[in-house]
């Protein structure tokens, strides 16, 4: 409480005789005229003043349009000694409803001033209760939102008067621009975190400006968006979307963004960005599609597919990679240019594994056609020709160990047949190939030479001579003629001294004189 009279007699006997605390209230100052009312209200802030309307320097009506401008919550009791109506309009003017005329005895003054603090008392419970009510709303709206975007794009009974009840309630004061959405999803292992994450991240990126709704439906983020900007600033900001989201969480995001509209064309805005997610089996995973990207691909629409898998099969059986590996791409391209949905996709990668599996040993075939469950979970076709790609290779590598070991086998067993034959002139690849490994001669050439990086005879020739300086050095008397027919040569000792010094750069003699 504040009394403020200019009169020192009426100012003290209404502090005395008034009884403040059964009342309520606490006189915690006075004041003398309206300046110094007004500096003392300043400072002190009081609830309710009681004053005088007669005062020098400002007047209790000036005093009163001063403080409602400044505190309009502040309560005043007016007193006069005049009972003109045109003070009790003014002071009514400013929302006092208590005018009392002096003399008052201390009675109706306790009256008025218990009727203030009641109106005061329930002012502060309706605001209080007005301000629960709109925390309550604060907290709830976010859900409001979320849930009044999924209906409208699942329910085709909202129009545009719906949108415009909505747009109010939800404060959205745009309305004119046309709008987007934009459906969001999460690739591979996520949790519900990394959902809540992706949609703080684009709202943050794109700005408030931008998103006028989110919500979340399954492991799909959606965004009603304003179109403010062109598709390349729009572009732009949701590929730094993606790529902060990645840096934190380490996974990809696939975007779809639906073509502009009007709110009411929000149910088919919605199928668009559904159908250009289900694109993402043809482009990847992380990819931004739009409903242009589709109607590209369908408009390049080849009209049959034809593949025969016979070379691929044929350079996995050899253990040959490298082709195998071309064969696979040229598949998976015709595959990629079909643009067919993902089951009629899948139905011709299905019988394609099944060949390739047959490649494989056959105790592994079992195992390798249990994995077709794996590939019909894969949701993208650069997937599906990585698991392919995969289990080829795995074929395809053990095939080549399998092969190369019983090369080894085979070459190891014509090294023994030199070995035993050395002194034999007749000893030859033909002669290795007919006689004793009953294999082609050519083939078993070309494997010899794959094996050892050595040409047979230059291989016979050479071991041979490394023989013949053997025997030199263990024998000291060895006559040339004697290694020429110990070691392949037959009776031409000159033939085989110009082997030996082609070799070594001596003649036997020579080598022997050298040690």
């Amino acid at each position: 409480m504040l009394l403020v009279d200019d009169e020192r007699i009426i100012l003290e006997g209404i502090s005395q005789i008034v009884p403040w605390t059964s009342s309520g209230a606490e006189l915690i100052g006075t004041a003398r005229n309206g300046l110094e009312a007004l500096t003392f209200i300043e400072e002190q802030q009081p609830d309710i003043i009681i004053s005088d309307i007669k005062m020098p320097g400002m007047d209790g009506l000036q005093l009163v349009e001063r403080v409602k401008e400044l505190y309009p919550q502040m309560a005043f009791i007016l007193l006069s000694g005049f009972s003109e109506f045109d003070y009790a309009r003014t002071a009514m003017a400013y929302g006092v409803k208590h005018y009392l005329l002096k003399p008052c005895n201390e009675t109706k003054i306790t009256e008025a001033l218990i009727e203030v603090i009641e109106d005061l008392q329930t002012q502060r419970k309706q605001h209080q209760f007005v301000q629960t009510i709109q925390s309550e709303l604060t907290k709830v709206l976010p859900h409001a939102k979320a849930q009044f975007l999924k209906e409208l794009v699942t329910n085709k009974t909202y129009g545009k008067r719906d949108w415009d009840t909505y747009r109010r309630m939800f404060h959205i004061t745009h309305d004119t621009l046309p709008i987007r959405l934009i459906l969001m999803q999460v690739e591979g292992m996520f949790e519900y975190e990394h959902i809540f994450a992706l949609t703080n991240i684009a709202e943050e990126k794109l700005g408030e400006e931008i998103v006028l709704l989110s919500t979340t439906i399954g492991r799909h983020v959606l965004l009603l968006i304003q179109e403010t900007e062109q598709e390349e600033q729009l572009f732009s900001r949701l590929s730094g979307m993606k790529c902060t989201f990645t840096d934190f969480y380490k996974l990809e995001t696939t975007i779809a963004v639906s073509s502009a509209g009007e709110i009411t064309d929000a149910r088919k805005m919605y199928r668009e960005t559904l159908e250009c997610l289900n694109f993402r089996f043809h482009v990847g995973e992380g990819a931004i599609i739009t409903p242009q990207d589709l109607s590209t691909a369908a408009a390049v629409l080849p009209s049959s597919f034809d593949y025969d898998e016979e070379q691929l099969c044929m350079e996995l059986k050899a253990g040959n990679w490298e082709a195998a590996s071309e064969e696979l791409a040229r598949f998976f391209q015709l595959l990629a240019d079909q643009r067919m949905d993902t089951v009629l996709t899948k139905s011709y990668v299905i019988p394609l594994f099944v060949s390739i599996s047959r490649q494989s040993a056959p105790d592994r075939l079992n195992d390798y056609l249990q994995m077709l469950a794996r590939l019909d979970e894969l949701e993208t076709l650069k997937a599906i020709e990585a698991f392919v790609r995969q289990a080829a290779k795995d074929i395809c590598e053990a095939n080549f160990d399998s092969f190369a070991s019983k090369q080894s086998t085979v070459i190891k067993k014509m090294i023994e047949v030199i070995a035993s034959n050395l002194a034999d002139p007749a000893l030859s690849l033909n002669w290795v190939a007919n006689e004793t490994l009953y294999m082609n001669a050519d083939y078993l050439g070309k494997l010899f030479k794959k094996e050892t990086g050595e040409r047979f005879s230059a291989y016979v020739m050479k071991l041979r001579v490394e023989k013949a300086m053997e025997e030199i050095v263990r024998t000291e008397d060895v006559k040339v003629f004697e290694l020429a027919e110990r070691f392949g040569f037959g009776d031409n000792p000159q033939y085989f001294s110009q082997v030996f010094k082609k070799h070594t750069g001596y003649t036997p003699s020579d080598y022997k004189r050298s040690l």
